[in-house]
């Protein structure tokens, strides 16, 4: 079983259990949307050590979970199992994805800085994402960031520092 060095913060205690199953892990569960300050400074203490990964669930929740998180800790990093590898039964979430889903989300992580913008806004729309969802997710998934609407993809390729041509090279459209 592989260990994980970092600590890995997780929504709840099915999560917990789900990922223990797949490697030698500590979490930090902030119960939903109920995380409070005492478990913000836990994950801060935590990064500050070991070193964090954020995996929420791929819904709007887990989205405002990880958004607190990330104003907190920006120095985090973050993984991500897409929405189609997560549905369970009845729920959606970390507990009900798929092993390969949650295995890949782990060994793809992302870092998020602020420091710069490597894709305009312009640039952004000559991509023609806007209105394509399906070449939106696309990316999403060449470059691991999730989930969202063409905003969010938006802020999030700057913060992982992706240019255009890298959006390029990943679809194989190089000029």
């Amino acid at each position: 079983m592989k260990t994980i060095k970092e600590v890995v913060i997780v929504e709840g205690k099915t999560d917990t259990a789900t990922i223990q199953k797949l490697f030698d892990v500590q979490t930090i569960e902030t119960h939903g949307l109920a995380i409070d300050d005492a478990v913000l400074d836990l994950i801060e203490q935590a990064q500050k050590s070991r070193g964090v990964i954020v995996l929420t669930d791929p819904d709007y929740p887990g989205m405002q979970i990880r958004n607190k998180i990330m104003q907190r800790v920006p120095e985090a990093k973050h993984a991500f199992v897409n929405k189609k590898d997560a549905i369970g039964d009845k729920k959606l979430g970390i507990a009900e994805a798929r092993e390969e889903a949650i295995i890949s989300a782990l060994e793809n992580l992302v870092t998020f800085s602020n420091d710069q913008e490597t894709i305009s806004w312009k640039e952004f729309i000559s991509l023609d994402i806007i209105g394509d969802k399906a070449r939106r997710l696309q990316i999403y998934d060449l470059f691991h960031l999730g989930y969202g609407n063409a905003k969010t993809l938006f802020k999030r390729l700057n913060l992982a520092r992706i240019t255009k041509q890298d959006i390029l090279n990943k679809l194989g459209e190089s000029k």
